[in-house]
């Protein structure tokens, strides 16, 4: 499970954390919810107010360290300059009992000149859990710009008649926008409500056939390769889908019965009715524990609820993934266009890419009648990163790959058509080389780090970092980072350094990471990256802040 701490909740009712969720998953977790809800509940809050103390922004001073053309110009391949008394602390730290389990890589390096200042194990491969998000959205703000923006169309065969008939299928047809949403909001008119109502605009009064779903713009697998298969039904391991809606997720909410003799209510809001529950709940005592059980199958959105509820409990909520992300924005679609009056005669249908080539829409010979745009690609990370929001993070590899890669079929013996995600991966791959950081032993199978299948080195991300700030991307990449003890999934560590640290969290099982910035006593930036790996105790998120606080503490005297 990649989940660092989940984004925002979307209402107030407490909900497992995430590392519980990870734990019970698909199979029965009748467990004692009652020891879980003070956590959960200090999450809600937590997102709350979660940018009411955000400190000033250091971000263009990062960048502003790239003092002269020489240093621009400059590879990131490795230059050794060994900081004695950072080393002699961190080290000091290192030897301590707490970390001889698991295993443990660092690299720190000087942004001013390039120079790395320490290291150990950083040219080893560890599993990067929500780090590989810093790669993902690096690459994309530089090779598609910080400005892109995805589009969302509405297309027909013809423009309406004099009557305002459509005649034939009316397509919804998207590109992988992660804000796409089916009401508009102040700051996001990106909806499937706008659409509508430009349709309404246009005079559009009847459509004489179905409305189409379109999610064939990505080819590709909708979940990344060696994702664990208990994942999929929490909203952080939702399909990526070129045409996905709402996160790709709702929200399930439980609340006690009033009386013994009533049972407990689990509701899901999606629009549409388009999940199904099987409400197998029971009211038990006030005085007992809270018992829960949640399923959703892995192919259709079929949901299972049983245990027991104390009567006059406080309520329980989760976020479910949606499956078939695209039939989901065609129902929502056909239900907004109706309800302004305009006519259906069909039915609300989806469409992927697995058809002949001959065969997939294509919207150069169609009329685009109706779009949208989302925000751009730097507000889009920036949610990515402070949040750690998969689904986003998986949209942005398969844009990369769509926009800046091309849909080649893979070795003549297989004939196998690539995923743009895939070819994403590729584009990440290539750019690590073309930067001068050492990319050898590489692994990268998705764009968020969910995937147990991904490996890279502490040192190339740090070199990966150092490079970012080289390129017009520097600003929007830095403000996307998390700041220390002020928000995003940093909000509630790192409070002794607050604003001192810009990083992005990752947390697996057994694996954490933290990579980013510091900002040291002397007033240079540190790009540095931290990873454990293979750590069944607890506390390892305290030995990883531990290790980011000497960062930026004021030094010793000089080793003699």
């Amino acid at each position: 499970m990649s989940y660092s701490q989940p984004i925002a909740p979307k209402d107030s009712s407490p909900r497992l954390s995430a590392e519980n969720l990870q734990r019970v998953s698909n199979i029965s977790f009748i467990r004692q919810i009652q020891k879980a809800l003070p956590s959960t509940l200090w999450l809600v809050l937590l997102f709350s107010f979660g940018c009411a103390s955000a400190k000033p922004d250091q971000s263009s001073a990062i960048a502003a360290e790239q003092a002269t053309p020489q240093a621009m110009a400059q590879s990131v391949a490795t230059s050794v300059e060994r900081d004695p008394n950072l080393s002699e602390r961190l080290d000091s730290l290192l030897s301590g009992p707490e970390f001889t389990t698991g295993r443990w890589g660092i690299a720190v390096m000087r942004i001013k000149d390039g120079r790395l200042l320490y290291q150990r194990n950083g040219d080893k491969l560890f599993t990067p859990a929500s780090n590989m998000k810093v790669y993902t959205t690096a690459v994309a703000l530089d090779l598609l710009g910080t400005e892109y923006r995805w589009r969302t169309s509405v297309y027909a065969d013809a423009p309406p008649d004099a009557t305002g008939n459509i005649n034939g299928d009316l397509i919804l047809y998207g590109r992988g926008a992660p804000d796409f949403v089916s009401s508009s909001i102040t700051d996001n008119q990106n909806s499937v409500e706008a659409l509508a109502q430009t349709l309404v605009d246009r005079g559009i009064k009847h459509i004489t056939g179905n409305i189409v779903g379109d999610e064939s713009y990505f080819r590709g697998e909708p979940i990344g390769e060696g994702w664990q298969w208990n994942d999929l039904q929490w909203y952080f391991g939702a399909e990526a889908s070129a045409l996905s809606i709402n996160g790709n997720s709702v929200d399930i909410s439980i609340t006690s019965a009033t009386k013994s003799s009533e049972k407990p209510a689990a509701v899901i809001r999606d629009g549409d009715n388009y999940f199904q529950i099987v409400n197998n709940l029971a009211t038990s005592d006030r005085k007992s524990r809270y018992r829960i059980g949640v399923h959703k199958n892995l192919s259709d959105n079929n949901v299972a609820v049983w245990g027991e509820v104390p009567i006059g409990a406080q309520g329980y909520g989760a976020t479910l993934s949606v499956h078939n992300p695209a039939l989901w924005a065609s129902r929502l679609f056909m239900k907004a266009i109706t309800a302004k009056g305009i006519r259906v005669d069909g039915n609300a249908v989806s469409r992927d890419w697995r058809m002949p080539e001959s065969q997939r829409f294509n919207p150069d010979n169609k009329t685009e009648l109706a779009f949208v745009t989302s925000k751009s690609l730097a507000e889009i990370v920036k949610q990515t990163n402070k949040y750690s929001i998969n689904l986003y993070a998986e949209l942005i590899l398969r844009t990369l790959g769509r926009v800046r890669g091309t849909a080649a079929s893979g070795s003549n013996e297989s004939q196998r058509e690539r995923g743009d995600e895939e070819v994403g991966a590729d584009l990440v791959r290539s750019w690590l080389g073309r930067v001068g950081a050492d990319a050898r032993g590489v692994a990268i199978h998705d764009g968020s780090g969910l995937s147990r299948l991904n490996l890279v080195t502490p040192m190339m991300t740090a070199q990966l970092l150092l490079a970012i700030q080289r390129t017009g991307a520097a600003t929007a990449f830095t403000d996307s980072l998390p700041i220390a003890g002020v928000d995003g999934t940093l909000q509630g560590r790192l409070s002794e350094v607050a604003a001192k640290i810009r990083a992005k969290t990752g947390d697996l099982t057994y694996d954490h990471t933290l990579s980013g910035y510091a900002l040291t006593p002397a007033g240079n930036w540190l790009a540095f990256s931290i990873m454990a790996n293979d750590r069944s105790g607890a506390g390892t998120i305290r030995l990883i802040d531990q290790l980011a606080s000497i960062l930026v503490e004021q030094p010793k005297e000089p080793v003699k």
